[in-house]
């Protein structure tokens, strides 16, 4: 008899393919010119106080975006990146005492802020879930007590940032907002970069099952170590701005917990683990806190309702809520897969990170 099983019962042919998004995304490219377009011409649209207030939002959205990668994406909550912000803002006081113009500091802030971002994940990388979180908070406070005891940067009662009172307030305003600006667009691409690449999808493993990486060879301290160095880099150049927006650095001010708290809340609120999320997220703050601020108490207690209503009807967020229904991506970082029956047509769903850049022979290196 033959082994051969008839037509009829045999399984229908099914074929798949990969794609970084549900929906047809190439429209993006030019709205996103478009938008950037705009945001760089704002400072002759509005006044200086609403510049301020852009100036803000583009701090805390790079925070979030930093605090999401890290959380989202890697899996590591920290409640102690205010350490990264606090250590780029005294960096630029520090190079501003020396003669460097604070704004073209920024940069060499947040790259020293990187640097020492590196030696502190020997240590806290020992730890896992809450106690992990509590030692970047225990970081946070040790480098505040440590930058309070340096009388050249005004110990605790902080230092005003030389290096642009020559500069006129509509100026001063416009280089401002721009630098913020640019921070804002860098610590986004750079979040997208990384997780269009092999580290993405690694960390999405790792986030996902770090044993089941571990054992496909995913490298997952080294991808840790990157990501909180990217995270770090981000925070501090986020910490920088705010030295040259307020033209004064106190440490109780730049370490203050303060700066956790709200990054967490915004990712929390517009959606972790998507970058559409702290968008969403600090668009939304920003918008109740100009709203609502002059009504005192009101404003923290709509605030507290806000997270509970999300968190109990949407957990994964206002644009997780949005994104799942409508199967649409502002940044396509994830993996569809798409199969075609014999009798119903093309169906989508998302890929784990564990099952993409499977190789042959079973081999489940993960790939970009």
């Amino acid at each position: 008899m033959s082994s051969t099983r008839p037509a009829a019962l045999a399984a229908p042919s099914v074929e798949a393919r990969v794609t970084r998004s549900a929906q047809p995304s190439a429209w993006l490219l030019p709205v996103a010119a478009g938008a950037i377009v705009l945001l760089v011409f704002m400072p002759s649209l509005l006044s200086q106080g609403d510049l301020s207030t852009m100036v803000n939002v583009f701090i805390l959205l790079t925070m979030a975006v930093m605090w999401n990668l890290l959380a989202g994406y890697a899996g590591m909550v920290s409640i102690g990146q205010q350490a990264f912000i606090g250590l780029g803002a005294e960096g630029v006081l520090a190079m501003a005492q020396h003669g460097l113009n604070p704004v073209a500091s920024i940069p060499l802030a947040a790259i020293a802020t990187a640097a020492i971002a590196l030696p502190v994940s020997l240590l806290v990388f020992r730890l896992r879930g809450g106690y992990f979180a509590i030692a970047t908070w225990v970081v946070a406070d040790t480098a505040e007590l440590v930058v309070s005891s340096i009388s050249s940067l005004g110990s605790g009662t902080g230092s005003p940032v030389p290096g642009l009172s020559g500069l006129s307030a509509k100026s001063f305003g416009d280089i401002t907002y721009w630098s913020a600006l640019a921070v804002a667009l860098i610590a986004l691409a750079m979040a997208y970069l990384v997780l269009r690449s092999r580290l993405g999808l690694v960390l999405a493993a790792v986030r996902d099952d770090e044993v089941g990486a571990r054992s496909a060879g995913a490298r997952v301290m080294r991808a840790r170590r990157i990501v909180f160095a990217v995270a770090a880099l981000g925070c501090g150049a986020a910490g920088a701005l705010l030295a040259v927006s307020q033209l004064n650095v106190q440490p109780s001010s730049v370490f203050s917990v303060q700066w956790s708290a709200e990054m967490i809340f915004v990712t929390l609120i517009g959606g972790i683990g998507t970058l559409e999320g702290p968008i969403i997220g600090t668009i939304l703050f920003f918008v109740l806190e100009q709203s609502l601020a002059q009504h005192g108490a009101l404003y923290l207690i709509v605030l507290g309702a806000v997270a509970v209503v999300v968190a109990i009807w949407a957990p994964k967020g206002i644009w997780g809520m949005i994104a799942s229904r409508a199967r649409f991506r502002l940044f396509p970082v994830g993996y569809w897969l798409w199969t075609h029956g014999a009798t119903r047509g093309r169906k989508a769903r998302r890929l784990p990170a564990r099952l993409v850049g499977r190789g042959r022979g079973g081999q489940g290196q993960p790939s970009a």
